[in-house]
């Protein structure tokens, strides 16, 4: 289950500011991520949580036992029994998409995911890094590999809704372009 983007961006936008309050905004997307995690690992437990007829109180329960398995701190704790409490434990994930913006944001970072041929190692994914944050103003950008056999060589990175297409495909296709154009 997916929650509206402005639901979503509201639950992150208070939690955010808390966190920052605190000083514990990487420490809370990291427990965020963990619970997000915990609910996509245990389906009984994440339908517990989105049925309307489980008193609120009964979910508060199960976060806070979720929270103590997890061992959160405190923040991230209240946050989870909150938006279990309101039936929104479906809907953390996109939550914590929403917290992640806002921490990248904050922190003058870029998060692209990018898809290449073959791995990178770890001198390949810095320089790549690098290039990619020159060319975005200097923010500091998170790389999120994935391989993929279908590109010929290269890579293509998306950061948002820009697209650096680095590929050998593209390439090619754009030869093939000006080639037919004449």
């Amino acid at each position: 289950m997916r929650a509206a983007p402005g639901v979503a961006r509201s639950y992150a936008r208070a939690l955010f500011a808390l966190a920052r309050e605190r000083g514990q905004g990487e420490v809370v997307a990291r427990e965020l991520g963990a619970a997000a995690e915990l609910l996509d690992r245990e389906p009984e437990l994440a339908a517990l949580l989105a049925r309307p007829w489980v008193p609120a109180g009964a979910k508060r329960d199960a976060a806070a036992e979720v929270a103590r398995q997890l061992a959160v701190s405190a923040l991230t704790r209240d946050f989870l029994a909150l938006v279990a409490a309101h039936g929104r434990a479906g809907h953390l994930g996109t939550i914590l998409a929403a917290y992640r913006d806002l921490a990248d944001e904050a922190a003058g970072r870029a998060r692209a995911r990018v898809r290449v041929a073959v791995a990178l190692g770890d001198e390949g994914r810095a320089a790549l890094a690098r290039r990619l944050g020159a060319a975005l103003d200097g923010k500091q950008v998170v790389l999120e590999e994935v391989v993929d056999r279908g590109l010929l060589g290269g890579f293509v990175a998306e950061i948002g809704s820009l697209l650096v297409d680095g590929s050998l495909d593209g390439q090619l296709a754009r030869v093939r372009e000006r080639l037919a154009r004449g």
